[in-house]
Order: structure tokens, then C-alpha cells, then sequence
């Protein structure tokens, strides 16, 4: 799983997300791409999932840039605790992502075969998703 080898503090504050992306909303990598169209928390499994899933449509053809990277450390305390006594321990970690960001990016495969490995890889986000493609693309480039 994805996930920082080393981080500078062990817990994080829940935070805001508001807005949308600031950056990374167009597609610098690939023709074809994943791109969000709410904002959530998304956790390294989610995004090796969907990683499986696109590589395995795309029978390891082509190439696929991951475009977020679960940073933000999630805590949980153990079931049945009594309230206070502190913050839980890091359980997992998430990548937070907001409107219009994108998540995958992948190129060298022909625009059927990316569709449909892009949407399969859109089914295992727990967000609503849009498939993108470049504006110049064309069909002889591959």
C-alpha cells in the first residue's frame, strides 16, 4: 500500500476541504485520465485498487502516472474505549483530494481500451468521476 516512509509528526488534524483543485486539473503525463468530481479522503488501498484495475485492463501495455499520493495520517481508537484519554493511534493513511483534481493519467494504449480501463478504475473510487482526454489527441499517435 502507499503510504509516507517517513512522516514529521504521527497525527493530523482533520482540516477543511473546500474549493476547488489548485492545481493538478489538467493532464500533464498521459492522453487519457481520472478526474474528481467531489472532494474526499481517499486511502492508499482505494488507490491501489484502482491502480490494479487499470493495469490489469490494460494487460501492462502502455504507462500509468498515479497523480495523488495519501500523505495525511488517519487515527482510530480501538473498539469499545470509554471517551477521552487522547487521540488514537495512525491507522491508515489518505490522499485528500478536491474538484477537478486527477488521480490517474495513463498513455500508449488505444482510446477504447483506455476508457474502459479508466472507468473500471473510476468504479473502485468512493467518488464521482470523469473520464478526460487530451485536446490533440489522435488515434494515429499509438
Amino acid at each position: 500500500m502507499l503510504q509516507p516512509k517517513k512522516t514529521k509528526y504521527r497525527k493530523m488534524q482533520k482540516g477543511k476541504m473546500k474549493g476547488n483543485a489548485g492545481r493538478g486539473y489538467t493532464l500533464s503525463f498521459g492522453s487519457f485520465g481520472i478526474k474528481t468530481m467531489e472532494e474526499a479522503w481517499i486511502t492508499g488501498r482505494q488507490i491501489e485498487a484502482a491502480r490494479q484495475a487499470i493495469t490489469r485492463h490494460m494487460k501492462r501495455e502502455g504507462q500509468i502516472w498515479i497523480r495523488i499520493f495519501p500523505d495525511k495520517p488517519v487515527t482510530k481508537k480501538p473498539a469499545e474505549v470509554r471517551m477521552g484519554k487522547g487521540k488514537g493511534a495512525p491507522e491508515y493513511f489518505v490522499a485528500r483530494v478536491t474538484p477537478g483534481r486527477l488521480m490517474f493519467e495513463i498513455d500508449g494504449v488505444p482510446a477504447t481500451v483506455a476508457k474502459e480501463a479508466l472507468r473500471l478504475g473510476a468504479q473502485k473510487m468512493p467518488v464521482a468521476c470523469k473520464i478526460v482526454m487530451r485536446r490533440d489527441y489522435a488515434e494515429d499517435q499509438i
